[in-house]
């Protein structure tokens, strides 16, 4: 009934709107203007323009007189007749040689003009930690939890509402790439220096990019070549001596702009800080290259393009301190972990501005990635070809009604080859495996500002046809209503459905010494999401702030997560479609003072379960309560900053061990604990040194691998990570950048 329900929402009748003048300011370069005041004259009605030139103005009653105004250029005064669309074309003033303006973003930013609830990482935020890859970016924020998924290799992954991140799309300029074989290292491979900004969205948001997104979106914005500066070069060591550096240097080619990037992480020393025989964190090498192309702004009329490549070659060593990959790589007598992986991809983005009403965009992107691998005794070799495509027209209607409606094609083609080098164990899932998909979508998606503009309402559907499950359909609907432009409260409801990639996406299934067993041939996941958030925002002569409150409910319909607890040796997989909830509320405060302190405070509390034979079972390794606090200062002259960040995390279920002898049994709860980082940095005009602790108080869970005495052993288990496993760690580094002209 509630799948259908959003369906029905999806296909109401447009709404009759209130009359209302659009347009754009722009030079008389076409170039935007950002922050122009449009206002009808002799009266109070005005507005400014949005990042896009954009402007929405209601009539005035008692004026037809309507002004542009932008500093360094002439005002320009147009009277309105019966057009509800114009363009400023604004004249450079000769009055002023040169207009400097000034200022810092705020390190996290939510837009009260957006349908979406939007959380923006900025630029401010990535520098106040040292944001060595995507999964250092969200110490300053409680949306987003990074969660170890094999302590051996520090694989990773992204949780949104306490769910697995492979229900959270993540998204590279808008591409799906971190998916498939991509999504156990991908979020590691992308540097902070790399990152302009990232957009985080709970919930089903829009259609546009695909079907999977069921707890949220992340999309990560690299940076831009035309705004980018001319050159940066970062550098950095922590007291492991893990050693990271980055390049980034831009260039104009004719009518192009160029951003060519280089990375390197070297690895760290061999260090066994609890003496469980285990590495504290794997011997890491990483060499990453790309370059990205860019042709004149989307928002111009004509054409525009974008072009991105790029190349990541790494490896990983984990285990036990005095495992050699050349004599031991697979091997009983010490025990490892190797990975080996190259992965070259790319991505294209072509569109043609016809005007301000027609748009037309053609995406494209895919990569190949091999990977060899060696857990203990289990080989795992393993190859992924991936392509996404996606045709999508853009109408502008009514004035500023939007239609966005197209066609898209996956294809993926995933080979496994698993085997045994030893039979220790009695393990059965060995073979090759092959995942092959075909899936043609079509897409429409509806945006209309109703009652002078307070409301927004975004209506979605997509249906997709896949090669082995059939045609399904993607129905979602988001709402946005403005009490003020400081006060307003989205509401959001839609579907969503994945395919599972078991092993690559549950890597820790093949680092234990469990048996999987695979109980019945696994269906597509699907889910029900909806949630509401209220945002507002508030402003006094010395104080900025805001306050942010919303909840999430996710409903699956069909569920595969592994079965830990049935049998201590055993992880019984199977497709699940008894009740499974996830319920997040989060609320968060902060506020700028005197434009020197930035304070934050958010709490989260989820409640994640399935209803098992009547009974509520907590899902494993999601903290019900946790709190997170991040403060900076920075005086007026910009010399140096200071920040910080706490966050502490509750009791989390971990997995039933108590039919393991009792030497093999752990606690069925965590403990709670708190984790405080800080960092310091001087700026020195293009020179910029930092400094910083991580994990300040040194608290790691000591010898948190089950059975590390004997790796070899039936009951040897990685699972049970649940917190910090290296304790504190220092960290220096240096920024340098040239500023483009």
């Amino acid at each position: 009934m509630k799948q259908l329900l959003i369906i029905l929402t999806c296909f109401l009748p447009f709404i009759l709107t209130a009359q209302q003048v659009t347009g754009k300011v722009m030079s008389e370069e076409k170039e935007v203007l950002i922050g122009a005041n449009v206002y009808w004259t002799g009266t109070n009605l005005g507005t400014t323009t949005d990042v896009d030139g954009a402007f929405k103005l209601p009539e005035a009653t008692t004026s037809n007189l309507l002004v542009a105004s932008y500093v360094g250029y002439e005002s320009d005064t147009i009277e309105i007749q019966a057009q509800q669309k114009i363009t400023f074309q604004l004249k450079a003033s000769n009055t002023l040689d040169q207009v400097t303006v000034s200022g810092q973003q705020d390190a996290v930013i939510i837009s009260n003009i957006k349908a979406i609830k939007s959380e923006q990482i900025t630029q401010t935020s990535l520098r106040q930690a040292a944001c060595c890859d995507l999964a250092g970016c969200f110490g300053g924020q409680t949306t987003v939890t990074p969660q170890t998924t094999n302590v051996v290799t520090n694989a990773k992954e992204l949780r949104i509402l306490g769910l697995s991140g492979v229900y959270n799309q993540v998204l590279i300029d808008g591409f799906p790439m971190i998916r498939g074989l991509a999504y156990t290292y991908g979020i590691s491979s992308i540097p902070g220096t790399l990152v302009e900004n990232i957009f985080i969205a709970k919930g089903a948001n829009s259609v546009l990019q695909g079907f999977e997104s069921i707890s949220g979106q992340i999309n990560v914005q690299t940076l831009n070549p035309s705004r980018s500066d001319k050159l940066l070069v970062n550098g950095y060591v922590n007291s492991f001596m893990e050693k990271h550096f980055n390049v980034n240097y831009t260039f104009k080619k004719g009518v192009w702009n160029s951003l060519a990037t280089f990375g390197m992480v070297q690895p760290a020393n061999k260090v066994d800080g609890d003496d469980d025989t285990f590495l504290d964190l794997p011997l890491l090498t990483r060499y990453t290259f790309g370059n990205k192309w860019t042709y004149r702004n989307p928002a111009e009329w004509g054409w525009n393009s974008e072009i991105n490549v790029r190349y990541i070659d790494e490896r990983r060593i984990g285990g036990q301190v005095d495992f050699n990959p050349t004599d031991d790589e697979g091997s009983t007598l010490v025990y490892g972990q190797t990975v080996d992986l190259n992965q070259p991809e790319v991505s294209v983005r072509t569109g043609f501005r016809w005007d301000d009403v027609h748009n037309l965009t053609a995406f494209a992107s895919g990569f190949h990635q091999q990977q060899n691998a060696y857990f203990g005794t289990t080989k795992y070799d393993a190859k992924q070809l991936y392509f996404y495509g996606n045709l999508q027209y853009e109408l502008t209607y009514q004035e500023k009604h939007t239609l966005k409606t197209g066609f898209s094609y996956r294809y993926s083609n995933l080979e496994e080859e698993i085997g045994f080098t030893s039979d220790l164990l009695e393990k059965t899932y060995d073979g090759n495996y092959q995942l092959k998909e075909k899936i043609p979508g079509f897409f429409a998606e509806n945006t209309l500002y109703l009652l002078e503009d307070k409301l927004t309402w975004m209506v979605g559907v997509r249906g997709d046809d896949h090669n082995q499950f059939g045609f399904k359909l993607t129905p979602r609907t988001l709402l946005k209503y403005s009490f003020s432009p400081e006060t307003v409260v989205r509401a959001n409801f839609g579907t969503g459905w994945r395919t599972v990639n078991l092993f690559s996406e549950n890597i820790g299934l093949l680092v234990s010494s469990r048996d999987i067993l695979i109980a019945n041939d696994l269906k597509p996941e699907a889910a029900l999401n909806y949630g509401v958030n209220f945002t507002h925002k508030f402003e006094s002569k010395q104080t900025l702030g805001v306050l942010s409150v919303d909840y999430y409910r996710t409903d699956f319909q069909n569920q595969i997560f592994p079965d830990y607890d049935s049998d201590p040796q055993k992880a019984i997989v199977r497709n699940f479609e008894g009740e499974s909830v996830s319920n997040g509320f989060q609320a968060e405060f902060s506020a700028q003072f005197k434009e020197q302190f930035t304070w934050k405070i958010g709490y989260n509390y989820l409640d994640v379960y399935r209803v098992v034979e009547a009974k509520k079972t907590q899902l494993p390794f999601n903290a019900r309560h946790k709190l997170g606090s991040t403060f900076s200062y920075q005086p007026l002259s910009k010399k140096y900053h200071f920040d910080t960040n706490i966050h502490w995390f509750g009791q989390q279920r971990l997995p039933n061990t108590q039919q393991n002898p009792v030497e093999f049994q752990r606690p069925d709860y965590s403990k709670p604990y708190t984790v405080v980082n800080a960092q310091f940095t001087y700026n020195l005009k293009r020179l910029e040194l930092y400094t910083g602790v991580e994990n300040i108080f040194n608290f790691r869970q000591n010898r948190a691998i089950l059975s590390w005495e004997n790796p070899f052993s039936p009951y040897f288990d990685t699972s049970s990570v649940w917190g910090p496993t290296r304790g504190r760690e220092f960290y220096v580094g240096f920024r340098y950048r040239i500023e483009s002209e």
